[in-house]
């Protein structure tokens, strides 16, 4: 056959030579008979050795027939066929390339074949194959790939490791650049990664490395956006390799694509948020999925909040922006819609892009916020996420707020219901980010609306002393500014303030728990975050309207307890205890008026503003209230307190006899009300140190000490505070009088 084949060949007779192929392929490797076909693939092994570099020109014909053996249920035929094959390559070298899809796919099969020596015959040919692309660069990538492309999900062990084997191969070929078709493999390259061999999973790892290696030499010419939501994706995986890999993935992609990731944001986030969460079994994703995070945080830009603007300049003719055009406010009023429940979902991963004019280019913008919202939302509503990654929640919240305030706050209203149920949570971590959000709305600008103060809201109504809402068109261009150059009587706040402070006290009403144990430590927080003289004054308003009494009197107690002993509140105790301005003294009111749901608590008040005589006054009053057990407390605590380093300057008066008499008076009234307790012996002992007034006369006479100048010129009508008091009192005894018909009432249903 040879002979035969050579004398054709020298006579150029290709019909011949087609005519010798045709006849052992169709009558022979084609044949019904086994024999037959093996000697068809022998004889167009031999055949093509014959045609030497002519073989080119007859492999169709050549190949066909062969490949179609390898389908053939003998097993020794399939390896006759394999070894027909290897001769037919060895031969042809380049000019198989063309046919090289085919040969691929046939090899894919034998790769996972069942017989030992047929595999091993495969593999032969694999790594002739192998070689034959490598010395080549007539290699057809682009007509490969969807092959691969099929071939990758393959679920068979050593049909993954022959495509693994092969894309590493390609991949050392530096005239073949794999790397503009990943997004067309990654996925299956991140199936294989989870295979149950260890082989497999290694070579797997290899592949992938020398890509992250490709990518990092080349960003320029990386497809990120392409493969974004794959890694998004494998980000999630249940198998830790899977998810450490695309995660160390994700975190090169941020660093080095920046804001082209932006689009992808909200499935970044829900692919990332979770493994903060991590314990230490998964310390390494946990630590790339930190970084993850603070990365693409980073990529939000305050320039990301002027989109809107830089889209209607393009549309628009050009106007000089006017201050009244800058105020105008954009975000959603309040009202009713603030208790409104979103309906959320954490599965948006495909965000549209949009764009935006920077310095004096245009590049573009592809931050979604909606999107990035509701995944954050969607995690602060799930209760079974951990506390680091609520943290984290709560931190891209405050930054979102910090760069992009005007697009922030069309979300305010859906947020607010679950940042105020996040107050209840069991970290104080997790609170303290959740006060600084909070805090945030309170006091941005930005949220500033039309309806502001006390009057916006149903169950708010016109206060006497009217807060400070000062808006500046200066403020609304710097989202980071808080107003710290504002005085305490004026300082920087919003609509949502007041909205916060009411819907703040209706949780402490609702959840008693919550008061008893953290409100406290919630108040002094926002204390330092806000304004001070502002909390309180705006507390102390919403009580004045409080229907239910008893909550009411606790609430002032804590706020009382906080204003007598927290360090936040130095300044403003200071500002109390003097009265000179107009502000301390409107402060004062507003504070003795709901202060007066608690005696003790208004007796202490007016201790710390050394409004002596009305304390005085005040504990003559106490004759007629009801003595209870919890009113004998507090006057045991009013004691201590006045011990306390707070009310040093009061015990240094009692040497000022003659221009404090009602000060002594009133301690005296106190000491009359208390019990033979370890109370009574403490105030005891202090008067007792009171001195006698002739003693302490001077040469110069009495003066009036600087207390009593101040009160005489402070104008307020303290009858007309004394009265206030009294109705409020009158109403506490009707509600306990109340209280207890209603016990006595149950107490006969339950004889009965």
């Amino acid at each position: 056959l040879p002979r035969l084949v050579r004398e054709f060949v020298a006579q150029n007779n290709t019909s011949q030579i087609k005519h010798v192929i045709q006849i052992l392929s169709q009558e022979f490797a084609l044949s019904q008979h086994p024999h037959s076909r093996k000697g068809g693939l022998i004889g167009l092994a031999a055949c093509s050795i014959a045609l030497g570099k002519d073989s080119g020109l007859y492999l169709k014909e050549l190949i066909e027939p062969v490949l179609t053996c390898f389908n053939d249920a003998d097993s020794r035929l399939r390896y006759y066929a394999c070894e027909a094959l290897y001769n037919i390559v060895k031969v042809a070298r380049g000019s198989v390339l063309p046919h090289f899809n085919v040969l691929f796919d046939g090899l894919s099969k034998l790769a996972a074949d069942p017989d030992p020596n047929v595999k091993s015959g495969s593999e032969l040919l694999d790594r002739l194959l192998k070689d034959i692309v490598t010395e080549s660069n007539q290699f057809d990538l682009v007509g490969f790939i969807p092959l691969l492309r099929e071939r990758i999900y393959s679920n068979n062990q050593y049909a993954r490791q022959f495509i693994i084997s092969w894309i590493l191969v390609l991949e050392s070929v530096p005239d073949i650049n794999l790397l503009d078709y990943l997004p067309e493999i990654l996925d299956g390259l991140f199936q294989i990664l989870g295979d149950n061999s260890k082989e497999i999973r290694k070579m797997c790892e290899v592949a992938l490395g020398e890509f992250l290696k490709e990518i990092k030499k080349n960003p320029s010419s990386v497809k990120f956006a392409e493969m974004a939501n794959i890694l998004v994706i494998h980000c999630q995986a249940s198998d830790d390799l899977i998810q450490l890999t695309a995660m160390c993935w994700m975190r090169e992609f941020i660093q080095l694509a920046g804001r082209v990731m932006l689009p992808y944001s909200s499935g970044i986030l829900t692919a990332v948020l979770p493994c903060l969460s991590y314990d230490d079994r998964k310390k390494n994703i946990k630590e790339v999925a930190n970084v993850c995070n603070q990365s693409l945080m980073k990529l939000v830009i305050p320039e990301d909040d002027d989109v809107d603007e830089a889209k209607q300049s393009m549309t628009l003719p050009a106007e000089p922006a006017s201050e009244e055009s800058l105020s105008k406010p954009e975000a959603v009023s309040g009202g009713e819609s603030l208790f409104a429940w979103p309906s959320v979902c954490c599965n948006s991963l495909f965000l549209v892009p949009v764009s935006f004019l920077c310095s004096s280019e245009r590049i573009p913008v592809t931050l979604n916020l909606d999107g990035i919202v509701q995944v954050l939302d969607c995690h602060l509503h799930d209760t079974s996420i951990g506390m680091m990654t609520r943290i984290a929640v709560l931190k891209w919240l405050y930054h979102l707020y910090i760069k992009t305030p005007r697009k922030m706050f069309r979300h305010t209203d859906s947020l607010f219901p679950i940042l105020l149920r996040t107050l209840s949570d069991e970290s104080d971590e997790v609170i303290l980010k959740d006060l600084e959000v909070l805090a945030e709305i309170a006091s941005s600008p930005a949220g500033q609306t039309e309806g502001h103060g006390p009057s916006d809201g149903p169950d708010a109504r016109s206060s006497q002393v009217e807060l400070h809402v000062p808006v500046k068109a200066s403020q609304l261009s710097s989202s980071g500014t808080k107003g710290l150059e504002c005085s305490p009587s004026t300082p920087t706040m919003n609509s949502y303030f007041y909205k916060f402070m009411i819907n703040l006290l209706k949780r402490f009403s609702s959840e008693r728990k919550l008061l008893e144990m953290r409100g406290a430590f919630i108040i002094r927080q926002l204390c330092l975050l806000l304004n001070a003289e502002n909390i309180f004054h705006s507390m102390a308003d919403i009580l004045l309207r409080e229907e239910d009494l008893k909550f009411a009197s606790t609430m002032v107690h804590t706020l009382n307890t906080i204003l007598l002993t927290s360090s936040e509140l130095f300044q403003l105790r200071n500002q109390l205890k003097d009265l000179k301005t107009q502000e301390s003294r409107n402060l004062f009111c507003c504070l003795y008026r709901s202060w007066c749901h608690n005696p003790v608590t208004t007796v202490s008040l007016c201790f710390l503003t050394q409004n002596y005589k009305h304390a005085y006054d005040l504990i003559q009053k106490f004759g007629d209230l009801e003595v209870t057990v919890d009113f004998l407390t507090e006057v045991d605590k009013l004691v201590q307190l006045i011990e306390c380093p707070i009310f040093t300057y009061l015990r240094l008066q009692l040497l000022d006899v003659k221009n404090n008499p009602y000060l002594i008076k009133a301690l005296y009234g106190l000491l009359m009300l208390l019990p033979q307790s370890s109370a009574f012996q403490l105030l005891s002992h202090r008067l007792q140190c009171v001195p006698n007034p002739e003693l302490m006369q001077t040469a110069d006479g009495a003066k009036p000490s600087a207390g009593s100048k101040r009160s005489a010129a402070s104008n307020i009508d303290y009858t007309e505070l004394l009265q206030h008091f009294e109705k409020v009192q009158n109403k506490h005894l009707e509600a306990r009088h109340q209280r207890a018909g209603r016990g006595e009432q149950l107490e006969r249903r339950v004889v009965l």
